[in-house]
C-alpha cells in the first residue's frame, strides 16, 4: 500500500461505488477476523480436553498434538493482534492523561500490563520545549510534567575481552616483571565466565538446542560452530564439578530430609543401539525424577532445593536407590513404585508415610465437570475448593499454627466431604468415571487427611510438579537427549539452575560469578558459592572492606 493517499474523483457515482468496494472489503476482513477468532477459542478448547487425557499409552503421543496445537494457537493470536485496531490491556500507553482514551473490554480478560523488576536500569529522556514561547516569544517556566514510560530492551551483544599483560625490567637488576595470567573459566578457552553463563542457562533452562545458539551467535557476528559450543558446556560443567560434588553432599541433605516431594515426567533418549532402525525406533522412553526440599509454606529454616536424577527407564529399582537412604513423610502420586516404600515390616513400621494430592483428586472431579456438566462433580470441585481458602489463609504460617486451623476449620470439612462422597456413590453408576474419582479418594483416605496431622505437610505435591514444568519446556525445543549420559548432565545441570531459581537467583548472573570465581575460591570454602549461601562477587568485597 502507498503511503501517498490517492486522489479521489469527484464523480459521486465513482465515489459511491468505491464506497461499496470497501464496505464489502471490510466485511470480509471482519468474518475472517471473527472466523480466526472462534478457531482461536475452538483450539483452547481442544487443547484443554487433550491436557485432561494425558494418560496411559498414548501419553506422548497426545502430547506432541498439544503441542503443535499451542503453536498453531500462538501464530493465530499474533495474527489477530496485528490484525486489531484497538489497543489491548497490554498496549500503547497513552502519552497523557488528558489522551487516555475510555477503557474498552479487553478481548482477553488474562492479558494484564507488562511488569519489570524494580531494579531495571532506567534512564530518563526530557523533551524540553525551551525557554521561550514559540507563539510570543515570552519566557517559559516549569509549571510540571507528563511522564510515560516505554519499555525497551537493549540487546545482547558480544564482547572481546583483550588481556594485556605489561612486561616490564628492573633498571637495577634486569628482572622481568609481569602479572600471571588470570584463570580462565575453562583452560586455555577464549570464553568468558558471561558467555558460559548464557550458554547453560539457554540449554538447560531455556532449553534452547545449541545448533539454535549457533544461529543466535550468527545473527551478533560470531561464528562458533555447535562443536564448540558443545565442548564449552562440557568443560563449564567440569569447571562446576567441585560445587555440584558439594552440592551432591546438599543434595544428600535434602534427599534425608523427613518431609519430601516427589514426581517424575518422561524425556525421549536416542538409543544408539537401535539407531539402524530409524529416528522413530532408535528413541527409547527414558526419565526424569525431582524431589524438592520446600519448607517455606511452614516456615522452615532450611533452604529450598530441587534434586533430578535421570533413570533410562521407569523401573521401581530407581525410586528405591534415590530413597533408600531416607525416610520420613513421602508427597506424591500414585506410581506403583513407590509402594514399596510406604510398605509396613514385620514391626509394622514403614519407611515412608504417603501423603496423597489433592490437586490430583480434584482434576479427576474437574474432567468429569467439564465432559458431562455433572453436579455431583461441580460440588466436590466447591467442598475441596473450600479446602484450598483455609490453604491460601495460613500458607507461610508456622507449622503449628498451620495445625491448629487445620483441626479447627479443615478437618470439619474434610469428614463432611468423606461422608457425602460415601452417599454419592451409592447414588451412581459404579463403574462411571465420576465414581472411580470417588473410590480413589476413599480408597486413600489416611494418605488424603495426613496433612491435617502434620502442619508441614502441604495439601498438594505443587513443589514437585513446578520443579518438572522446565522439562516439559524442554520437550517442546530439543525433543529428545542425545543419550543417557545427557540425560544425566541434564539432571545435574537442572539441580544448579533450579535451585539457584527456587533460593531467588537468576541463574545466569549465578553461573557467571561461580565460574569466574571457582578456580581462585579456596576449596575448603566451597560452600560459600552454594546457591544459599551466595552473594556477588562485588558484595563480598564490600563487606570484606
Amino acid at each position: 500500500m502507498s503511503a501517498e493517499a490517492m486522489p479521489l474523483p469527484n464523480d459521486p457515482a465513482v465515489l459511491k461505488a468505491m464506497i461499496a468496494a470497501l464496505q464489502a472489503e471490510n466485511q470480509k476482513i471482519s468474518a475472517s477476523l471473527r472466523a480466526h477468532d472462534l478457531l482461536v477459542q475452538a483450539l483452547r478448547v481442544r487443547i484443554v480436553r487433550l491436557q485432561k487425557q494425558k494418560f496411559g499409552s498414548s501419553s506422548e503421543k497426545i502430547e506432541r498434538e498439544i503441542e503443535q496445537l499451542e503453536l498453531a494457537l500462538e501464530d493465530l493470536r499474533v495474527a489477530l493482534a496485528e490484525a486489531d485496531e484497538l489497543l489491548s490491556d497490554g498496549g500503547e500507553e497513552p502519552e497523557t492523561d488528558s489522551q487516555t482514551p475510555e477503557p474498552a473490554a479487553p478481548r482477553d480478560p488474562k492479558r494484564r500490563r507488562p511488569k519489570v523488576s524494580k531494579d531495571t536500569p532506567r534512564e530518563r529522556r526530557e523533551l524540553d520545549p525551551g525557554d521561550s514561547c514559540p507563539d510570543c516569544g515570552g519566557d517559559l517556566r516549569v509549571i510540571g510534567e507528563d511522564v510515560s514510560e516505554l519499555v525497551d530492551m537493549i540487546a545482547a551483544q558480544l564482547k572481546v575481552i583483550e588481556i594485556a599483560r605489561i612486561k616490564k625490567s628492573c633498571r637495577r637488576c634486569e628482572k622481568i616483571v609481569q602479572n600471571p595470567a588470570p584463570s580462565r573459566p575453562i583452560p586455555r578457552s577464549m570464553a568468558g565466565p558471561n558467555l558460559l553463563a548464557y550458554v547453560l542457562t539457554s540449554k538447560f533452562d531455556d532449553h534452547v538446542p545449541l545448533y539454535r545458539q549457533n544461529e543466535i551467535f550468527a545473527r551478533m557476528g560470531a561464528d562458533i560452530p555447535d562443536t564448540t559450543l558443545v565442548d564449552w558446556c562440557g568443560g563449564a560443567m567440569r569447571t562446576l564439578a567441585p560445587l555440584i560434588e558439594k552440592i551432591e553432599k546438599i543434595e544428600a541433605e535434602i534427599m534425608a530430609s523427613d518431609l519430601l516431594h516427589a514426581d517424575d515426567t518422561p524425556i525421549r533418549v536416542l538409543d544408539r543401539g537401535r539407531r539402524d532402525k530409524g529416528l522413530g525406533k532408535g528413541v527409547k522412553k527414558g526419565r526424569i525424577w525431582a524431589y524438592v526440599r520446600d519448607q517455606r509454606p511452614w516456615a522452615g529454616t532450611a533452604p529450598p532445593g530441587a534434586v533430578y536424577h535421570f533413570a533410562p527407564d521407569w523401573k521401581e529399582e530407581h525410586v528405591l536407590a534415590h530413597l533408600g537412604e531416607t525416610s520420613g513423610i513421602l508427597q506424591a502420586d500414585g506410581y506403583k513404585g513407590y509402594a514399596k516404600l510406604y510398605a509396613a515390616d514385620l514391626d509394622g513400621k514403614s519407611q515412608f508415610r504417603e501423603t496423597a494430592c489433592w490437586a490430583h483428586l480434584r482434576r479427576d472431579f474437574h474432567d468429569v465437570w467439564t465432559a458431562t456438566k455433572s453436579e455431583i462433580a461441580r460440588e466436590a470441585l466447591d467442598r475441596i475448593g473450600a479446602l484450598y481458602d483455609i490453604e491460601r489463609e495460613i500458607s507461610g504460617k508456622p507449622a503449628e499454627l498451620r495445625l491448629a486451623v487445620r483441626q479447627k476449620e479443615s478437618k470439619p470439612k474434610a469428614d463432611a466431604f468423606r461422608d457425602w462422597a460415601e452417599k454419592q456413590l451409592t447414588r451412581i453408576p459404579g463403574k462411571s468415571d465420576l465414581a472411580k474419582a470417588f473410590r480413589y479418594g476413599l480408597s486413600r483416605w489416611p494418605s488424603f487427611t495426613l496433612f491435617l496431622e502434620d502442619g508441614r505437610v502441604a495439601i498438594d505435591n505443587n513443589p514437585a510438579e513446578r520443579a518438572l514444568r522446565p522439562i516439559g519446556a524442554g520437550r517442546r525445543n530439543w525433543l529428545f537427549a542425545g543419550s543417557d549420559t545427557g540425560g544425566n548432565t541434564l539432571a545435574r545441570a537442572m539441580t544448579v539452575i533450579e535451585t539457584a531459581k527456587m533460593n531467588g537467583l537468576d541463574p545466569q548472573a549465578y553461573l557467571a560469578d561461580v565460574l569466574d570465581r571457582i578456580h581462585d575460591h579456596m576449596v575448603n570454602r566451597l560452600a560459600e558459592l552454594l546457591p544459599w549461601n551466595w552473594k556477588p562477587a562485588d558484595q563480598t568485597r564490600n563487606e570484606a572492606a
